[in-house]
């Protein structure tokens, strides 16, 4: 399994790119999904990128952002141009944005049809750069259910368009997470792992609460301790050769970054080990 830390995971830290490169490969991750704002921020010193991750043996695996997708056509292109060029300097070749901030379920048929041709747009634009838009599956956004996602595709109809299979939120769709990812594993480019203790604490992931230093963390818990059967989940995953060398992140936003991130990766390594054992046998 490719394994990822995402830089979003220490957004209130004050640490430097350099200190998470170096404790990622301590830790046995093989990539970085690099947060857009962070990106954005390292853009005036351009030392740092493709040929300094590989220098520690890593790689930026996707950079995740969020696109003006109903804004003005210029200000779209303005936003995806930039990020491809970013994308293009960390060596990522795929861009994770979200499809709406509107459940599929009250999203407009306008909007609903915006939204299909604006994402067509994105990916010709993405084509010219050789890079992969990325769809995550998440609550209030078209991607929030297996059929409006299956949907989406199926309208979009672009090869460059590819999905980021979050486990969590699939489960908080109430879907079974298995079935979903064999009905969704042609569209998948990508996993997030995350957790959470019980859906009464699902609330915490709400976009303004992570984002708050302050918010609330109540809840988030290491990805084997939770409710989503993360265990059951990722023997699935090695099960399928298709599935388990996709690329993967641990998303975790809560607090203890980096004791949870280790704790989490040790026992994805075991279970990688374990694996491996059972096809040698």
């Amino acid at each position: 399994m490719n394994l990822s830390v995402c830089t979003i995971s220490f957004r209130h830290q004050l640490i430097s790119i350099a200190e998470i490169a170096k404790w990622s490969v301590a830790n046995s991750f093989q990539g970085i999904e690099l947060w857009g704002a962070h990106a954005t921020n390292l853009e005036d010193q351009p030392l740092y990128g493709k040929e300094w991750l590989s220098s520690y043996s890593l790689r930026a695996t996707m950079l995740s952002d969020y696109l003006p997708l109903f804004e003005e056509r210029d200000t779209l292109y303005f936003k995806v141009h930039r990020l491809c060029r970013l994308a293009k300097h960390w060596g990522a070749t795929k861009i994770r944005t979200f499809a709406s901030n509107e459940a599929s379920s009250v999203i407009p048929d306008d909007k609903k049809h915006l939204l299909f041709e604006r994402l067509k747009l994105v990916c010709d634009w993405l084509s010219d750069y050789n890079l992969n838009l990325v769809i995550e599956t998440h609550p209030n956004t078209y991607a929030d259910s297996v059929a409006s996602t299956i949907e989406l595709f199926e309208e979009v109809n672009k090869t460059n368009l590819q999905l980021n299979y979050d486990v969590l939120h699939v489960w908080e769709s109430g879907a079974d997470v298995i079935a979903s990812c064999e009905l969704l594993a042609p569209y998948i480019n990508h996993f997030h792992f995350k957790n959470i203790s019980s859906s009464k604490h699902l609330s915490v992931f709400a976009p303004d609460n992570v984002y708050a230093a302050a918010g609330s963390r109540e809840g988030m818990v290491p990805i084997f301790d939770g409710a989503v059967d993360y265990q059951g989940f990722i023997e699935y995953l090695y099960s399928k050769p298709q599935l388990c060398n996709i690329d993967s992140s641990l998303e975790w936003f809560g607090n203890n970054c980096k004791n949870v991130l280790s704790h989490d990766r040790y026992k994805l390594q075991k279970m990688s080990q374990a694996a491996n054992t059972t096809v040698a046998i």
